[in-house]
């Protein structure tokens, strides 16, 4: 049984960082995309970032590139996103993905198969 359990949201000023981290268990991700998608409210759910556990690959939504950072540790079975120089519409429940999914449609929240249950994350202004 696969889980993804989240871990390190909070509240943070403008402009402070935040280290998220998404635990893996169930199986070998290896043939995997991971990826962090986000919800703020009244919104709909947006792509983050994603990283093909394999060979490392990773892909930024443009709201985010040259903040964060998504990275994996192969032996704890985790996935990072460090968020730096955090703005107050980077508030939002953050969810961590998975699935076997094709690096084409990593940005997609609809092939991704497993999802945790999420990590509030707020940035005051």
């Amino acid at each position: 049984q696969v889980q993804l359990v989240e871990s390190g949201g909070g509240l943070v000023q403008a402009g402070g960082s935040l280290r998220l981290s998404c635990a893996a268990s169930g199986r070998t991700f290896s043939t995997y995309v991971m990826g962090w998608f986000r919800q703020a409210p009244g919104k709909e759910r947006e792509f983050v970032a994603a990283l093909k556990w394999s060979g490392g690959s990773t892909v930024y939504a443009d709201s985010v590139k040259g903040r964060f950072t998504i990275s994996r540790d192969n032996a704890k079975n985790t996935v990072y996103l460090q968020m730096n120089s955090l703005k107050p519409e980077d508030t939002a429940i953050y969810y961590c993905a998975a699935g076997p999914l094709p690096w084409r449609l990593s940005g997609s929240g609809t092939s991704y198969t497993y999802w945790g249950q999420g990590t509030q994350v707020t940035v005051s202004s």
